[in-house]
């Protein structure tokens, strides 16, 4: 079944605000109800609430960089990425459904973090796992959905469908 332009375009812009609303509910939430660096163990310790306004980009890279710098490499860089990622998603028919859904994770999940770094000059992080074989730095719902979307175009890029060998390429 092939969808209308519109409606297709309609889909790919719900899902890429539908997780740049999650992100932002999820953090607005945490700056009204939880104090800096409070640890509130949900699942005992390994599953735990905290907040961390992080500066920098993953693990804090990038936090000491000079303030002009830190602007182009970490809100104008990744926003014209994002950006030219959703103008292709919107504009080419060639994208398997799987590959849109998440592209439209990653685009939302970086809108979601580049969002905070210009409105609040921070990214607001909160949670943190520890399984003890598995621990984690302490993320965002905005990383969980740039990870999901990132899984999900790795596994359909390398075991997706292929397009079976053109016919000249048999004969060769």
């Amino acid at each position: 079944m092939t969808l209308k332009p519109v409606t297709r375009i309609i889909i790919i812009l719900s899902l890429v605000f539908l997780n740049v609303g999650c992100d932002q509910i999820s953090k607005r939430i945490v700056r009204q109800k939880i104090a800096p660096n409070e640890r509130i163990e949900v699942l005992k310790h390994n599953l735990v609430l905290t907040k961390v306004e992080n500066k920098g980009a993953a693990y804090s890279l990038g936090a000491d960089l000079n303030p002009l710098i830190k602007i182009i490499l970490l809100q104008i860089l990744p926003a014209v990425v994002l950006l030219i990622l959703l103008g292709m998603l919107l504009v080419k028919n060639e994208y398997s459904r799987k590959l849109i859904f998440g592209f439209c994770f990653i685009v939302g999940g970086g809108i979601g973090n580049i969002f905070d770094r210009i409105a609040y000059g921070s990214v607001t992080d909160f949670l943190y796992v520890d399984l003890g074989f598995f621990t984690t730095e302490i993320f965002n719902m905005a990383d969980v959905s740039i990870v999901f979307g990132t899984l999900i175009v790795l596994t359909y890029s390398i075991f997706g469908k292929k397009d079976p060998p053109k016919l000249e390429e048999n004969i060769a």
